[in-house]
């Protein structure tokens, strides 16, 4: 795949836990650099089902850039395995463009570098 990234995804995962129905929860922060343009907006999508990858969404969330990056925090995460996918809305239409084979026209990244948008990361 010819797809060039210019979205660089950290994820931290914060160790602060608090106590929610005597589960633990977490904090899960990404941080995109390096966007394009400072247009549009960022998407970050949390799933927790390898079947839901790009279908349904467990968590999302969408950030103004400055700079050329955002940070975005998911909270009070149960504990568990999640993969993320991030892209970049440059055009502000709320979904991810793509041309008429399906591939995504706007710059994209998910976990372990999945950049196969057909599938889950591993």
């Amino acid at each position: 795949m010819n797809v060039i990234v210019k979205i660089i995804v950290t994820l931290v995962i914060s160790m602060v836990m608090t106590e929610i129905n005597t589960q633990e929860n977490y904090s899960i922060k990404g941080i995109a650099k390096n966007a394009k343009s400072n247009a549009g907006g960022i998407f970050l999508g949390l799933y927790n089902t390898a079947a839901d990858f790009f279908k349904k969404r467990f968590k999302g969330l969408k950030s103004e850039i400055e700079n050329k990056s955002c940070s975005l925090t998911f909270e009070n995460i149960p504990a568990g395995i999640y993969a993320v996918s991030i892209f970049h809305d440059e055009n502000d239409n709320g979904k991810m463009d793509s041309n008429f084979k399906g591939i995504p026209k706007e710059d994209y990244e998910s976990s372990n570098e999945a950049f196969d948008f057909m599938r889950p990361p591993k």
